[in-house]
């Protein structure tokens, strides 16, 4: 907990260096080496970390370098590195933004469809297929996988090498709080299933192989934040809306499948990350937070992270006037954006961290980002970002303690 100052931290992805997209596309191309890959890899993580410890980050991560995909793509990897690291998927050429099936729900049995049949893009069709729109700036389309056999975790190297490397990094750069992202069980089932029987095993089957990974973040002294959007993103790509009854029941599955997955670890070293997705859109489906925030504080979790500044969510800080934070618990609220270009002003930053401050207590607040920065805002403007959340926490500090 804060006990003289207001924290800061953000939610993972940070941008990628041109020579580091450069370094990727050409290791997935059989151009470049695995040895001087990770030599350039080591080099940018040394670089964003000490980066953030300069701009007087507190509780900092790799910029999520090590989830590594395939070509020259800086977004995205907070789900697809989940293809190198679970076995039983088979590569298909299917692009998740561009599938046209359309499943649908029926009361009591919640299905999600493709992407491209979210009730917010048929809500403003037009403005989706616009390229001028600007919802899909920088997309590239990119294959997914499917579950065609037993779900396991394969990427125990990989995982070693995303804490490795942190470690080296912290070590230069003198910092000493960190965590590393990692997907959600209910994240990693939204892949299509041609296996298991139901959707609760498939859930299941996810928690079991992910907390592996879970587990060796949590022994490197590290804390896990699980990238969970599927809590609260999945209601807009359920057909027709559900009822939130039926959606509460969903998401129980998912919450339990979470504790389930992080149990026996230490709950200080455990974060959960909660957000409506990461495209630039209207988003006026989204479910509000306070119809699924009792299903969320189940999570047993040492933190929670969630949307605080964004435009359709900026409001529901109010939600915690309404809900006890569990004991021993934090809330990382977003206080910048991920989705406007606009740099917040740091007196802007600081009121929201004061509003969420005053109801919960200033040493429960660690003031953080609505969601992770990197492929979502030019550089420039992402670590301006950065910045103005530093400068706001300190003038909230010097009026809060």
């Amino acid at each position: 907990m804060s006990v003289n100052h207001i924290r800061t931290t953000h939610v993972g992805s940070l941008p990628r260096t041109p020579e580091l997209l450069e370094a990727n596309l050409k290791r997935s191309n059989g151009e470049l080496a695995d040895e001087q890959f990770f030599e350039i890899l080591q080099k940018s993580v040394d670089e964003v970390v000490q980066r953030q410890v300069d701009l007087g980050i507190d509780i900092i991560n790799e910029g999520e370098y090590g989830h590594i995909t395939s070509g020259a793509v800086d977004y995205g990897a907070w789900w697809n590195y989940s293809f190198t690291r679970l076995g039983g998927l088979t590569m298909t050429d299917e692009d998740r933004w561009a599938a046209q099936d359309v499943v649908r729900s029926e009361p009591g049995n919640i299905k999600l469809t493709s992407f491209a049949d979210r009730r917010d893009r048929a809500l403003f069709s037009e403005a989706y297929e616009d390229p001028e729109s600007g919802i899909f700036t920088g997309r590239a389309k990119v294959g997914n996988p499917k579950f065609t056999g037993p779900i396991t975790y394969i990427g125990q190297q990989e995982v070693e090498t995303d804490a490795q490397l942190l470690r080296q990094a912290m070590d230069k750069a003198g910092a000493k709080d960190a965590f590393v992202a990692a997907l959600s069980p209910g994240s990693a089932a939204r892949l299509k299933n041609e296996y298991y029987e139901t959707d609760e095993e498939v859930v299941q089957a996810c928690a079991a192989a992910m907390s592996q990974e879970y587990k060796a973040i949590t022994d490197a002294g590290l804390t896990v934040q699980l990238d969970a959007p599927d809590l609260a993103e999945s209601w807009d790509q359920i057909n027709p809306e559900p009822s939130i009854e039926d959606y509460r029941a969903w998401l129980r599955l998912r919450i339990d499948a979470i504790n389930d997955a992080l149990q026996g670890l230490p709950k200080e070293q455990t974060r959960l990350h909660i957000c409506w997705g990461s495209w630039h859109g209207p988003h006026v489906t989204d479910v509000p937070f306070g119809d699924i925030i009792e299903e969320i504080l189940r999570a047993e979790v040492g933190g929670f992270s969630f949307e605080g500044s964004s435009p359709r969510h900026a409001h529901e800080w109010r939600v915690w006037q309404d809900h006890q934070l569990p004991e021993g618990s934090l809330i990382y609220p977003g206080v910048v954006s991920h989705n406007t270009n606009a740099v917040e002003h740091p007196r802007l930053v600081a009121d929201r961290i004061l509003k969420f401050a005053e109801v919960v207590g200033p040493e429960n607040v660690v003031a953080s980002t609505d969601c992770g920065l990197g492929g979502r805002l030019h550089h420039q403007i992402a670590w301006a970002k950065l910045e103005s959340l530093v400068e706001g926490a300190r003038i909230a500090s010097a009026e809060l303690f």
